[in-house]
């Protein structure tokens, strides 16, 4: 008997676990978050950029694909095309719509069951920022005391992150960016009035208004390892989780965690409710078994009860992984159930469930480099059709010349729409999969014993076992015979497991 047989056989005589005292909510669980690029989403008044009512106007699609919580990247105006470096924290880029879209997009996506989670990164502001402005024209200026500096009598700003200075960007010009004095009592107390502002925009202690959550950019405890903002965890964050949390105590706080690690310190120290699951991504992305069962062990290990980790194959600052060397329509599909049946909350990047293609390029050394990561979205089999957000057309550059997605290249809601086998319709077999199955969505987790390149993987909850088998090789392999007794759920029935095929069964 081979070492997966014995694991299961070993299932069979399990016995009932032993009664648990309670542990804290987890604001995420049984969430299926669809991580959107707004600007490249979906374009409702033609003018080439995708906007909020874009993205009202695509929650019947986003609900079809079991979608639960639709993240944005930032709204506030900026001059660079992804909006994370701010002009003004007030307000929201003209080009994505007015302050009224978003509460339409708030009002409709909640009718549908649906969260709204927005991303932040206030660490910093661009030149043109009021408080920065305001600072130059009068270093007495009170807002001269909310920024940092390395000469403030000669109008010096500190460095921004990663040592810049000055972000030269997509509209072909450059502009300063600094550091917010985080830890000022009165940097402090707006963020916290800021943050309340989205949460309950009128004030009537009500929040069917607001948003659901932040995910919260390039988070850290020491502001780029400088010495300069330390013990934010403790001084910045915590307290401001803690202020939101006692009017809306099921608010999402999700850190994006700097070094792109197990987030250990976040989950920890500070008061996230999620980090994202970096070491499962990129075992995932290598299919490798061996890397797999470790990531997953040790984040089972360091994510407490009440917080969770968000799975993910791809995001926005990576390139996407149906532009990996050597990927297959199969390996595609088992990422995405990856994705969809380990434990943690699964994270989408707009277009993934297509198969859309994009890497970096590193030729350019302005943000242009993430473009072909961050193209329109493909509703349509052709760029001519209504609501394409081709923001970015500008003949002669590699990033529209040689762009990813083409006319007629099968890559399309269009084209996939309930045609049977194809990707799209694979992921929505997914979330239905999840939705169905407690065990799955907050089931216990544990890695079985098995050959080299098969990973095997019981959850179990909610009174059923499931076990999960993803075949890591190009090689068929054959499933034991103890899970002759199950039900298929996933998976071509009772036959051999194809080259990077996933299957899943439950157990009676």
């Amino acid at each position: 008997m081979n070492r997966l047989a014995c694991a299961l056989a070993a299932l069979t005589l399990a016995l009932p676990a032993a009664a648990q005292p309670p542990v804290p909510a987890d604001v995420l669980e049984g969430e299926v978050v669809y991580h959107v690029f707004q600007r490249s989403f979906r374009d409702s008044n033609g003018d080439g950029h995708g906007d909020l009512e874009g993205v009202r106007q695509s929650l019947p699609y986003l609900r079809s694909l079991g979608v639960t919580a639709v993240l944005m990247t930032p709204l506030y105006p900026s001059r660079v095309y992804h909006n994370y470096f701010a002009t003004d924290f007030e307000g929201i880029d003209p080009r994505y719509g007015t302050r009224e879209d978003l509460q339409k997009l708030i009002a409709d996506a909640h009718a549908r069951g649906m969260k709204i989670y927005l991303d932040m990164e206030f660490q910093y502001l661009a030149e043109g920022h009021p408080w920065w402005t305001a600072a130059l024209a009068d270093r007495n200026s009170p807002y001269a005391d909310w920024m940092l500096w390395d000469d403030r009598a000669a109008g010096i700003a500190e460095e921004g992150p990663f040592g810049l200075r000055e972000i030269a960007h997509f509209g072909r010009d450059t502009h300063g960016v600094t550091t917010v004095a985080l830890k000022h009592p009165e940097v402090r107390a707006w963020f916290d009035r800021y943050l309340m502002g989205w949460v309950d925009p009128d004030g009537d202690g009500r929040f069917d208004d607001g948003v659901d959550g932040f995910r919260l950019d390039h988070m850290m405890d020491d502001l780029d390892d400088k010495g300069l903002l330390t013990d934010l965890f403790r001084d910045f964050w915590n307290p401001a989780f803690a202020k939101l949390r006692a009017a809306r105590p099921d608010l999402a706080f999700i850190a994006e965690q700097s070094d792109w690690q197990y987030g250990e310190d976040y989950l920890a120290r500070s008061d996230v409710s999620a980090v994202f699951a970096f070491p499962i991504h990129d075992a995932i992305r290598k299919f490798d078994k061996a890397a797999l069962a470790q990531a997953m062990r040790r984040t089972a290990a360091i994510t407490p009860a009440g917080k969770t980790q968000l799975l993910f194959a791809e995001n926005h600052d990576v390139s996407r992984i149906a532009s990996d060397p050597g990927i297959t329509p199969e390996k595609l599909r088992t990422a995405a159930a990856l994705m969809f049946l380990l434990r943690g909350t699964p994270i989408l990047y707009y277009g993934q469930e297509l198969g859309m293609r994009g890497a970096m390029d590193a030729g350019y050394p302005t943000d242009e480099n993430h473009i072909p990561v961050r193209e329109a979205f493909k509703w349509a089999s052709t760029d001519a059709a209504p609501g394409q957000a081709l923001w970015y057309r500008r003949p002669g550059e590699r990033y529209w010349d040689q762009r990813y997605a083409r006319d007629h290249d099968g890559v399309s809601v269009e084209e996939q729409d309930g045609k049977q086998g194809s990707l799209l319709e694979h992921y929505r077999r997914l979330a239905a999969l999840r939705q169905a199955h407690p065990a799955l969505v907050s089931g216990a987790q544990r890695v079985l014993e098995s050959p080299a390149g098969l990973l095997a993987v019981e959850r179990s909850g909610g009174g059923e076992r499931l076990v999960i088998l993803a075949n890591l090789t190009p090689a068929r392999f054959t499933p034991p015979a103890a899970l002759a007794q199950g039900t298929v759920l996933l998976g071509g029935p009772g036959g051999a497991l194809r080259a990077w095929q996933t299957a899943v069964y439950r157990l009676p």
